[in-house]
């Protein structure tokens, strides 16, 4: 049987994480981090959208 779990830890202790790791045949995924273009295309689907009529409609929103 198999456990996949997920921890957070100091960056500081990562290498005892992976020497642990490899002593006793545990292997370690390391976090997908998403691509620009993904956290657009999520962006997208969530809705997270804002449109302006033109640059002075964009600036003026932004200052309020």
């Amino acid at each position: 049987m198999v456990i996949t779990q997920q921890i957070t830890l100091p960056e500081m202790d990562l290498k005892l994480l992976k020497d642990l790791a490899k002593k006793f045949g545990w292997t370690i995924i390391p976090n997908k981090k998403k691509s620009g273009l993904e956290e657009g295309l999520d962006d997208i689907k969530a809705g997270r959208l804002h449109e302006y009529k033109d640059v002075d409609d964009l600036f003026n929103q932004l200052l309020e």
